[in-house]
């Protein structure tokens, strides 16, 4: 049986939450079944050029370097991949490829979407593309064959706006050792336990220049490192890249993958996340595997993960962002609830098991069919 995916930038690390999800969704999925995977990347994204890797197919498919009609080309393309490939199932992540859902079904193809989030809420884009993806997020509810949610919080909302039924299938993490080495940490000039750690994209609705802000204000030794960057150059971008360059105690790696960031996670002080929108963020699950003390806005995404009060603050409000992160750089984090967060990413957001409800998903589409 052959899936095809779209939706995706690309595999393997290609900075995202949604790359993060099919990369470690598919490698799963491959590994524990008898599904041919084949997944539709963006040629730009993918330094590793690949057809397989960890028995996923990898196949390129152009699209063009712009940020309104990248994403619809590129579904558009890869659809008509999928029908002369005779994919038996498309997979399509995100509301807006999601647009193109009654394209697939057209040409007869079982399409399965998974809704990671309401990305119209974003404030990068303006009212015609806000447009554009509310409508990519109906026609996805109303024409695929099956809907998979990656929270409680999205069902919530497919349910009240479209009385869709919809799986929830949560984003996963992985249970890391925590890296002992520090050659990373050594050319960034930085000790273990002594910094504040974010990542993101560079991009208004991820809350960094708050996060920045309200760090300048602490009264703190520690540093602040900030991984990421910008998909495509803006105005915002340029004076968040500005604002923090300005500051010594601020440290931006840019994107970064594998074992630096593998370092940074696993030798954090305190990892905070700023946001004003998430679907049900992966990296905060990230460092909550590494037993990471976490600190993060109270939008309904993080607020599902169920951390303590005092884990989240008010979204938005520097003063909150700093008096908390201020008190839980002093205090830490204790074994007690070090333990508690490895054991809940091992029982309610296990890629395996994840891959494992996503095959009963494919099956009952195929049963439908």
């Amino acid at each position: 049986m052959k899936i095809f995916v779209t939706g995706t930038r690309g595999i393997p690390y290609v900075p995202g939450g949604i790359e993060t999800h099919c990369q470690h969704l598919y490698a799963n999925l491959s590994k524990n079944s008898d599904f041919e995977i084949v997944i539709s990347v963006r040629n730009k994204y993918c330094k590793v050029k690949q057809s397989n890797w960890k028995g996923v197919n990898i196949i390129n498919t152009f699209a063009p370097s712009s940020l309104h009609l990248e994403t619809i080309f590129h579904t558009f393309l890869s659809i008509i991949k999928a029908k002369l490939l005779k994919a038996d199932m498309v997979h399509i992540h995100a509301v807006g490829p999601a647009l193109l859902v009654p394209v697939a079904r057209i040409m007869g193809l079982t399409v399965i979407f998974t809704h990671h989030g309401p990305d119209y809420e974003k404030k990068k884009w303006g009212k015609l593309s806000k447009l554009f993806l509310q409508i990519g997020e109906y026609l996805g509810c109303l024409f695929a064959n099956e809907m998979i949610v990656i929270s409680k919080t999205i069902e919530n909302l497919v349910l009240t706006k479209y009385k869709k039924p919809a799986t929830v299938i949560y984003n996963g993490a992985a249970i890391p050792n925590k890296h002992k080495g520090r050659s990373f940490l050594d050319s960034v000039d930085l000790e273990p336990d002594s910094y504040v750690l974010t990542v993101a994209r560079f991009v208004p609705e991820k809350g960094l220049e708050l996060l920045v802000r309200a760090f300048q204000q602490c009264n703190t030794k520690f540093k602040l490192v900030v991984v990421g960057d910008s998909e495509y150059e803006t105005t915002y971008s340029k004076q968040l890249k500005a604002m923090i360059d300005s500051d010594d105690n601020i440290i931006r790696t840019g994107y970064i993958t594998g074992e630096p960031l593998h370092q940074l996670f696993s030798h954090a002080r305190l990892f905070v996340m700023p946001s004003f929108h998430e679907g049900l963020p992966i990296a905060l699950l990230e460092a909550m595997g590494y037993g990471r003390s976490v600190l993060v806005s109270d939008i309904p995404a993080n607020l599902e993960v169920g951390l303590r009060k005092d884990r989240y603050f008010t979204c938005g409000d520097v003063e909150d962002l700093k008096e908390k992160m201020e008190r839980l750089l002093e205090v830490g984090i204790s074994d007690g609830e070090k333990n508690d967060f490895i054991s809940r990413i091992k029982e309610k957001y296990n890629w395996e098991k994840i891959a494992a409800q996503t095959i009963k998903v494919y099956e009952q589409a195929l049963k439908k069919r």
